[in-house]
Order: C-alpha cells, then sequence, then structure tokens
C-alpha cells in the first residue's frame, strides 16, 4: 500500500497494560470459596459501599423518583427502539426441519439461556445506554432471569438513572455492586441469585479479565479492550464533522485509539488543526482522556484513493467505523470488518451508542475480524435434533459403520451396527472399511 501516515500513534491499548490476571483470579478464588460474605468483603474494598447489594422494589422506585422526566423519556425512547431493533433481529432466527435424506428428518430449534448477567458501568461515566442495551436484548430473547450490576458509588448507590433503565428494560434484580466482585457474584450465583449462564457487558480491565478466566464455565458476549474508532472521509467530507466525531470517541478514556482514514490531504490537515481545539474545551475529566488518547494512540492515514482506504479500515478492523463520503451503498459493498458502521454524516457513532437501536457493546482490539457485537442472538442456543424411519435409517447407518471403523471407533460402528441388524433382520451389508 502508498498510504502515508500524517500522525502515527505511539502506543497502542496494549502498551504498558498491568498483567491483572493473577490478581483478579485470586480474588475470584477467594469469592468462590468465600461465597456472600467474601463478595461483602471486596465490595467494602473496593466500591466502599456498604448499602444493599441487591435491591428492593422501594429502592428503585426511590431512585427512579430521582430521575428527570425528560430523562425517563429519552430512556423510554431508547429502550423502545433498542426493543424495536433486537425483535426483528430475533425474528431471523427460526425453528427449522429438513428431510436430508427419505425418512430422516433433522432439525434446529432456538431457544433463550435461563440466566443472563448484564455488567453496566458506573465508574467514570454512568453507563446508562448499557443498561439499555444489555437488558432489553436479554429480555427480548426471553431469558427467565436478568440481573444487571453496576457499581455503587461510596455513600451514595447506584445511579439513578441506571436503575431507572435497568428496570423499565426488564431486570428482574439489580445489583449494587462493582467489578471483578460483581462478575464472580452472578456467575457463582450469590445473594440468593440463580447463576448466571452468560455474562454480557462492557466493563474496565478486571471486569475483562474476569469474563476471560470465567469463560467456558459461562458463556460471554466478548472480551473487550479499549474503545476504538475510525472515520473514512472523502475530499467532500466537512472537517469539523469529522474533528468532533474523533474527539467525541477519543473521550472514553486515555488509551482509546481513533483513526482517520482519507484521500485529502487538505481534510487531514484541517481535522488535525481542528482537533486539540475541540479537545482544550471539553469539560476536566473528557479533556484529560481525550489529550492523552489524541497524542498517543490517534493516526491520521492518507491514502491513494477509496479502495485504499476500505483495505486499511478493514486491515484496522474497528469497533465503530464511520463513512463520510461519497457513495455509500459501495462502502455498505465493500467494508468486511467492523463492529458497527455509520454511513454518512447523518449517523454518528452517539446515535448507535445511546438511542438509535443497533447494540453499543461491540468488539474491540481487532475482534471485528471474526464477531460481530452484542445482539438478541447472542442470548440464544441453537440446537439440533432428528428424527427417522427405519428405511431412512439404513444408509445413514452404513455409512456411518464404515466412517467409524476407519476412524477406529469400533464402538461408535457398533451402534450402527445393531439397528441393522435389528431393523433389517437376513440383511447382509459390507460394513466394513476396507475396499
Amino acid at each position: 500500500m502508498t498510504r502515508e501516515y500524517l500522525k502515527k500513534a505511539t502506543l497502542t491499548p496494549s502498551s504498558g497494560a498491568s498483567d491483572v490476571h493473577d490478581l483478579v483470579q485470586g480474588i475470584l478464588n477467594n469469592i468462590e470459596a468465600g461465597g456472600d460474605a467474601s463478595a461483602l468483603e471486596y465490595a467494602a474494598k473496593f466500591d466502599k459501599y456498604e448499602g444493599s447489594i441487591i435491591l428492593s422494589e422501594a429502592e428503585i422506585e426511590a431512585a427512579a423518583a430521582l430521575v428527570p422526566e425528560k430523562i425517563k423519556a429519552d430512556i423510554r425512547f431508547s429502550h423502545a427502539n433498542v426493543k424495536r431493533f433486537a425483535e426483528a433481529q430475533k425474528a431471523t432466527l427460526t425453528n427449522i426441519e429438513v428431510e436430508v435424506v427419505p425418512g430422516m428428518i433433522a432439525g434446529q430449534k432456538v431457544m433463550p439461556v435461563d440466566a443472563a448477567g448484564c455488567y453496566v458501568p458506573g465508574g467514570r461515566y454512568s453507563h446508562i445506554a448499557s443498561a439499555i442495551m444489555t437488558v432489553t436484548t436479554a429480555k427480548v430473547a426471553g431469558c427467565k432471569h436478568i440481573v444487571a450490576c453496576s457499581p455503587p458509588r461510596p455513600g451514595v448507590g447506584v445511579a439513578p438513572a441506571i436503575i431507572y433503565a435497568a428496570h423499565i428494560c426488564g431486570a428482574d434484580k439489580i445489583m449494587a455492586m462493582g467489578g471483578v466482585q460483581g462478575v464472580a457474584a452472578m456467575t457463582f450465583g450469590l445473594f440468593g441469585l440463580p447463576p448466571a449462564n452468560i455474562l454480557v457487558g462492557p466493563g474496565n480491565q478486571f471486569v475483562a479479565e474476569a469474563k476471560r478466566i470465567l469463560f467456558g464455565r459461562v458463556g460471554i458476549d466478548m472480551i473487550a479492550g479499549p474503545t476504538d474508532s475510525l472515520i473514512l472521509a472523502d475530499k467532500d467530507a466537512d472537517p469539523m464533522v469529522v474533528a468532533v466525531d474523533l474527539v467525541g470517541q477519543a473521550e472514553h478514556g486515555y488509551n482509546s485509539p481513533v483513526w482517520l482514514v482519507t484521500d485529502s490531504r487538505s481534510i487531514a490537515e484541517e481535522v488535525m488543526r481542528i482537533v486539540p481545539t475541540l479537545i482544550n474545551d471539553l469539560p476536566d475529566v473528557n479533556r484529560e482522556n481525550a489529550t492523552a488518547a489524541w497524542r498517543d494512540y490517534a493516526e491520521v492515514i492518507l491514502c491513494a484513493d477509496r479502495e485504499e482506504m476500505a483495505a486499511t479500515s478493514d486491515e484496522y478492523a474497528p469497533e465503530h467505523l464511520t463513512v463520510q463520503a461519497a457513495d455509500l451503498d459501495w462502502w455498505l459493498d465493500r467494508l468486511s470488518c467492523y463492529g458497527s458502521l455509520f454511513l454518512g454524516e447523518e449517523t454518528t457513532v452517539a446515535f448507535g451508542d445511546k438511542a438509535s437501536g443497533t447494540n453499543h457493546v461491540l468488539p474491540t482490539s481487532r475482534a471485528a475480524t471474526y464477531t460481530g457485537g452484542l445482539s438478541v442472538h447472542k442470548y440464544m442456543k441453537i440446537v439440533t435434533w432428528q428424527r427417522s424411519t427405519r428405511d431412512g435409517a439404513k444408509k445413514i447407518a452404513e455409512a456411518t459403520a464404515r466412517i467409524a471403523r476407519l476412524e477406529g471407533m469400533e464402538g461408535h460402528a457398533r451402534t450402527a451396527d445393531i439397528r441393522l441388524a435389528k431393523f433389517f433382520p437376513g440383511q447382509n451389508f459390507d460394513l466394513t472399511a476396507e475396499e
């Protein structure tokens, strides 16, 4: 490729990342052995919170009363959009059956997992939308028990808007506990909760590591790293809109990469000029995050043409991918590696993050090369079944016996042999693997 880096990242999201595995493993071991009491000890230590762990109906109602009515309306609007999209997704999975050979019918059955644990970040930012995204999709999937877990703030508890969102979206229980201890409580079924079958939702490096360690004994949506975003912009893109969108994603955290890929040097240079000014105008915490993210992790890449731009984007496989360029249908057809795609300046990542209906729990760190984001499908199990007539089983049994013997699995072969002998007495079959 002939791409030119007008700005090159000096760090990657994994740069300087501390090894938290041993710490997290130790916490999980202690909580599994010590149960509720151990989880409460970690909650007091890390959350600095000693209030109710499982919120009562009265506590939920009291929290809801603290949420302004216009915010409640916004939460209900977002919930309705996410629910509508999730319902459409669910409709794409159906039970099927097919007669693979005469008399042998195979089928697919789609069913939800029983218990979902939804982690909702509440530290640096109160992720109201994460409650909407995770709980709503679990509810639409048909999970029988949904727990929303969010870290409480010292002396305050879980943010009232998170409580309200989790409640109206269908959480059966809301738990005030953060970090590894919250993930462990949902997984091990502490505090009277059913053990989770799947854990979903974003979180910090400790939450991500806990999910990584627990994966296998419980399902997870994905292992997420720092959020990342890429914008594809051609010569007709509005540099101010591009710059604002880059800054809007850089505020996530000091190690959240943002990338601009363009075939226009003038657009690239103008965006690079504007971004620092926009960052300086942010509130303190947001400004600190965006400053570090732009300085250390951002890249601006100049390409020869749109094909090279698309190839670069697919190589980066961003979590969020925005196209601010002509011929949007071409980009939709061409691009193949992203978590969620935003076509045209009329859309933006923040729309998907908060209210447009698509899910904002998405693959980071190039995971978009092999998976998509959270959807109603993540909570669903696709299981298979079969039923056969005796005639339908005949050829299946013959092939099974020969293949099994070629593999050296005589016990498998004999399960076919006995059926052929029972169903077709007096008939001779060649059930050996040799010619």
